[in-house]
């Protein structure tokens, strides 16, 4: 008999720690498929980040580098330029990338660093309780905005993938989702030329993806 599903290599058999409709699996599966795809797990080094996927060097079969709390762009900057042969991405949430690791993005993909970059937006802090983060919408509710987001003292929600975008060095930039079949499939295409951009352009990219949070939502 053909198999024709099953787990990617890159991908550990491991349980994870993430909550029940989470879509972090989704998400890691689909960055697992990517590598194998390209047949670069031996030269892959991956950057986990402080957040919900804090853990996530448990679940590749892949060598990876723990960051502090929002600068993962920075190690993989020194990873890349002291290994340039390597494939080297970090896998970062909202509050680690869009709050304390701000600047850390935007000058990486200002420099152009031959990275890539796997944003997962689910727009509040899931770990820590479901407080609200950068990227939380106009009016929507969390721990600590239980009346919804007011933009009239929180701001606005800050769309890093146009942000991003303006700057003149990053070479793929794209936002995708991953609550749907159709979505899903997208997201592995978004994800695979995400690495296919480092892999034969040499050059930054990053892929936002929409992710849930069904315990704090």
């Amino acid at each position: 008999m053909i198999t024709v599903f099953s787990r990617p290599r890159s991908l550990a058999d491991v349980s994870t720690h993430y909550c029940p409709g989470c879509t972090h699996g989704i998400i890691h599966r689909l960055v697992a498929e990517a590598i194998d795809d390209f047949d670069v797990a031996e030269r892959t080094i991956g950057v986990a980040p402080v957040g919900c996927a804090v853990l996530a060097y448990n679940y590749f079969n892949l060598d990876f580098q723990e960051a502090a709390h929002g600068r993962a762009p920075a190690v993989a900057t020194g990873i890349k330029r002291a290994l340039p042969d390597r494939i080297v991405f970090t896998y970062q949430g909202d509050g680690d990338l869009a709050s304390i690791g701000t600047a850390e993005i935007v000058h990486a993909a200002n420099r152009g660093e031959a990275i890539t970059v796997i944003y997962v937006n689910n727009a509040i802090y899931g770990m820590t309780g479901g407080q609200m983060a950068p990227t939380t919408l106009e009016g929507q509710k969390t721990s600590t905005s239980p009346y919804g987001r007011d933009v009239s003292n929180a701001g606005y929600p800050i769309r890093m993938a146009e942000l991003l975008a303006t700057l003149n060095a990053p070479r793929y930039i794209a936002r995708v989702a991953v609550n749907s079949p159709v979505h899903v499939q997208q997201a592995k295409k978004a994800i695979k030329r995400a690495f296919e951009v480092q892999i034969k352009e040499n050059a930054f990219s990053l892929v936002e993806v929409l992710s849930t949070c069904p315990t704090n939502w």
